[in-house]
């Protein structure tokens, strides 16, 4: 909570040493200009519009202060540079009733902001909510991670994981719906839905991802009639079972990480299908690849939100080369290490909805985690 209100003031806030650089800077100018050229305070009453860009960006407090300061700065140039108080008295006036309504704009606005930002932070907090807390733990895998959604304007999206353990063994889900904003959010959780219930009832993982295709079709003819666009959500599914093979569905989504002995790289699942809610669009059933999973192996899965996540420079964290260096690193500190090293590359808060999923074989248990029951049906 006090973060969050540290990140609000952040927001609203002009800079001190900006706010009073262009208060003295813009006021000497205008001042300083019709000094120069003699036109008796033709200039000077272009200084109310001051307070209301000051309004827009700062606090009340220093709308307030750029407000008198307005004032007394057209008040003491209306004398100086000639004419007197009822010939003035228009222009003085008319700067005093302007502050006024700029500090009172201003106070609307940070209102305003401070109701829509505790609407988005609701948003963020329903999503960690609903999605299963890290690290847990299955018959079959650890698995820990980050989550991290996007709270500020309506980059909001609809990154999403989920972890079910089955009478089958342990099915796994990422997945990021196309597009931002609270409807994003809506069809995330649809998805979550059908995956928790699809995943113990489904004994095929392509039975699972189908289920999963279901809702995201239902979902998008619920929002047809509520003027929302469809969506699609790019997915990868995975079957974990006793053995060292991994079973694969790849919706459109990003491939998996596969961190053994020393080396690390992407596992190449082949061509990949279409993302969930365009199945109609094509003939081709959904497939399934399979892959090595070692007992002492890492899988990493992740979103675009870290793929796709931007530098200083604009160039894209290089998460490839990072795991590369990373291969001797243990599962338990990979979660750390990767998010510091997120955090120093992009130099700001991301500005996309941060999903990694970080897996391990349950046996040894390296650190404790929490344990995930199958529900009794």
């Amino acid at each position: 909570m006090r973060g969050s209100r540290r990140r609000e003031r952040r927001r609203v806030t002009l800079p001190t040493w900006l706010f009073a650089v262009t208060l003295v800077v813009v006021t000497a100018v205008v001042v300083g200009l019709d000094t120069v050229f003699g036109t008796a305070v033709g200039l000077v009453p272009l200084l109310i519009f001051l307070p209301a860009i000051v309004a827009a960006l700062g606090t009340i407090g220093q709308t307030a202060v750029a407000s008198v300061w307005v004032f007394l700065a057209v008040f003491l140039a209306a004398f100086q540079l000639g004419g007197g108080l009822v010939e003035n008295l228009g222009a003085i006036g008319f700067t005093a009733a302007f502050g006024v309504l700029s500090v009172l704009g201003c106070r609307y606005r940070i209102r305003r902001e401070a109701e829509v930002h505790r609407l988005r932070s609701a948003a963020a907090a329903l999503q960690r909510a609903i999605m299963s807390p890290l690290p847990l733990r299955t018959a079959q895998v650890i698995v820990d991670g980050l989550y991290h959604p996007v709270e500020e304007d309506s980059m909001v999206g609809g990154d999403m994981y989920e972890v079910a353990p089955s009478p089958y063994g342990t099915r796994v889900l990422i997945a990021d719906v196309q597009g931002k904003g609270l409807p994003a959010i809506g069809e995330a959780l649809a998805v979550v839905g059908a995956f928790r219930e699809a995943a113990y009832r489904e004994k095929t993982l392509i039975g699972v991802v189908d289920a999963l295709e279901s809702a995201v079709v239902r979902h998008n003819t619920y929002t047809r009639h509520t003027d929302e666009p469809e969506r699609f959500v790019t997915a990868l599914v995975l079957h974990i079972g006793q053995g060292q093979g991994v079973q694969a569905v790849n919706c459109g989504h990003i491939e998996p990480y596969l961190i053994y002995d020393g080396h690390a790289g992407q596992v190449s699942l082949g061509e990949p299908g279409v993302p969930l809610g365009l199945g109609r669009l094509t003939a081709e059933p959904r497939t399934s690849a399979w892959f090595a999973f070692p007992p002492t192996a890492t899988l990493l899965l992740c979103t675009d939100g870290v793929t796709e996540a931007r530098g200083p420079g604009r160039a894209f964290y290089p998460l490839d080369e990072r795991l590369r260096e990373w291969a001797d690193v243990s599962p338990g500190r990979l979660v750390d290490t990767l998010r510091a090293d997120l955090s120093a590359f992009t130099g700001a808060a991301p500005p996309d909805d941060i999903a990694v999923l970080i897996l391990h074989r349950a046996e040894p248990i390296a650190a404790p985690a929490r344990t995930l029951k199958s529900p009794v049906p």
